[in-house]
């Protein structure tokens, strides 16, 4: 059980250390379209590291476990690796029109290939599985609502706006985008 705590704080601090990279690294330029983000940066990094805490404070002041097996923490650990590993990957994907604060670049343009072929929000659905996966490593039913439901509804938002910067932008291009796939989970939603 050591190991799965070490391995625990290591993921946490991975996903703490490449959010704020994410967030220093991958702003606006001078050129860009900045007037769009209607404060969604400041609400997710109000929601996420609050969910996070409520997440954990949740777990110390209740007991309400999802499994009395140790398999739940593993599983947990899982979801949050693979979150932080393949939204790094999602987000070298997109290059250069990746940016922290919703922003449509100069030369812009709809990304439909790799992850964005079935989902248009792949990098929030996996930050979202990080936050799956910390609820579930917290084995706890009521960790598990505030670690996923509180950035699932400031998600929500910034999806509502980005979408709106994007239909403004590539007008019927997007919505036909729209169209054909799911914002979070392919097939599905």
């Amino acid at each position: 059980m050591k190991t799965l705590h070490i391995l625990f704080t290591i993921s946490m601090v991975a996903w703490f250390i490449t959010e704020i990279l994410y967030k220093n690294i991958l702003k606006s330029g001078e050129n860009d379209k900045k007037d769009k983000d209607r404060f969604t940066l400041n609400i997710l990094w109000m929601a996420i590291p609050g969910s996070i805490l409520t997440a954990v404070a949740g777990s110390y002041l209740t007991r309400i476990p999802i499994s009395g097996e140790v398999w739940i923490h593993y599983v947990g650990a899982a979801c949050i690796w693979i979150g932080i590993i393949v939204r790094f990957v999602i987000i070298r994907s997109l290059g250069k029109y990746f940016t922290v604060d919703v922003t449509i670049r100069e030369d812009h343009k709809v990304k439909k290939e790799g992850f964005y072929r079935y989902i248009r929000h792949p990098s929030y659905a996996f930050s979202l599985l990080t936050s799956l996966g910390l609820g579930l490593y917290l084995n706890n039913w009521l960790s598990l609502i505030l670690a996923f439901s509180i950035p699932f509804i400031a998600f929500s938002y910034r999806i509502t706006v980005e979408e709106k910067a994007l239909i403004e932008q590539f007008g019927e291009e997007y919505l036909e985008y729209r169209r054909k796939t799911k914002k979070l989970i392919p097939f599905i939603y």
